[in-house]
């Protein structure tokens, strides 16, 4: 049997023979801080931009501007942002993303998949290693990791990986993993966006335009081969085309932008500012780059966005959520596993074991009427 241990996170696990060993699921998702302060932005944002793949600026040039002039202006006024959408359980991504995994688990368990499914962020608690720790101490030895970034970017996937790899080389018996890059073209990812939006608009008057803003990159990355861009255009075509969308009901555009650089066009916020000018009136905008709902959801668009909308002439704005823990987002992430876990054993794990038991037990016996 496996030794118990308080402690999940550290040593290496000992290897046993008579102990089944078990397929796990590691879902990924950004992280938050802990708290909207200044203190936890400070430490939060540390780790976050300083990650080379987050921002491709020589260390020797970035270092200073990081810590002398970002860590000391900006925290106070991201935790200003952050605590306007801060709820009782805490931060949005993180409640949402901690919900979509105790559905996901009940939603594989009731379809007869029986793994180890454990939430990690790429920063802050808890740690991608330290996931990985938890699920060898539970003798897993087969890890499907699941970035929650629908569209493939260096910055966001890539860096995911980065840090599982980082930790295999650590170990001894690592054990084999599979990844998944992007769902941007998911059928089931396409169809749960589309649905959602047919959904909304039940309850509401079709809009003038429908506004599908995703998460901006430098435009230097698409430049060294960063299929990002693409990836979101293809994203929002599909999901216009599902719904019957004509060309000019439908724009794409990109949000967030840090820093100087040249970033994806066009700007989201430029978009929204000249939309009244040229007629329309009614928005609605959609984030399908992100599968929870979070600061850059609900902040920067349901509120900012809004308020820059309605002030150059627009009548009506509308954010239609992410899909969060809603049924069609549960069973769109759940259709994602199953399809990377093709192959790998993820039946219940329980009959194993006795079954494995009452082999030893029958051994046992013989052995003793042998003797």
């Amino acid at each position: 049997m496996i030794p118990v241990s308080a402690n999940l996170i550290g040593r290496e696990p000992d290897f046993y023979h008579d102990v089944p060993e078990k397929t796990g699921v590691l879902l990924v998702n950004l992280g938050t801080p802990d708290e909207p302060s200044a203190f936890a932005l400070r430490k939060y944002l540390k780790e976050f931009l300083s990650d080379p793949r987050v921002v491709e600026i020589p260390s020797i040039v970035w270092w200073p501007i990081l810590n002398f002039i970002i860590l000391t202006i900006r925290p106070k006024k991201s935790a200003e942002k952050y605590a306007s959408v801060w709820t009782n359980e805490g931060s949005p991504l993180r409640v949402h993303s901690e919900k979509q995994l105790d559905k996901v688990k009940r939603n594989l368990l009731e379809r007869g998949i029986d793994v180890e499914i454990l939430l990690a962020m790429r920063y802050g608690k808890t740690s991608i290693s330290d996931s990985i720790d938890i699920l060898r101490k539970k003798n897993v030895n087969k890890i499907l990791v699941l970035p929650l970034y629908p569209q493939f970017s260096a910055s966001t996937t890539a860096t995911v990986f980065d840090k599982v790899f980082e930790k295999l080389i650590k170990l001894r018996n690592p054990p084999a993993v599979r990844t998944i890059k992007s769902f941007h073209d998911d059928q089931n990812y396409v169809d749960s966006i589309s649905k959602q939006v047919l959904d909304f608009w039940k309850s509401t008057a079709k809009p003038d335009l429908l506004l599908f803003s995703f998460h901006g990159t430098p435009v230097r990355s698409l430049y060294k081969g960063d299929p990002y861009h693409c990836h979101c255009l293809k994203t929002a075509r599909l999901i216009a085309e599902k719904i019957g969308l004509r060309d000019e009901e439908w724009k794409v555009s990109f949000q967030s932008r840090f820093g100087k650089a040249e970033w994806l066009k066009p700007y989201t916020t430029q978009v929204i500012k000249n939309l009244p000018r040229n007629g329309i009136r009614s928005l609605h905008v959609i984030c399908p780059g992100f599968v929870s709902d979070c600061l850059e959801t609900l902040e920067e668009i349901a509120m900012e966005a809004k308020d820059d909308f309605l002030s150059v002439g627009g009548v009506e704005f509308k954010y239609i959520p992410c899909l969060n823990d809603s049924a069609l987002g549960i069973n769109m992430l759940s259709e994602i596993v199953i399809k990377g876990l093709a192959g790998w054993p993820s039946e219940p794990h329980a009959q194993e074991i006795l079954d494995l038991k009452e082999k030893q037990k029958t051994l046992a016996l013989k052995k003793g009427a042998t003797n």
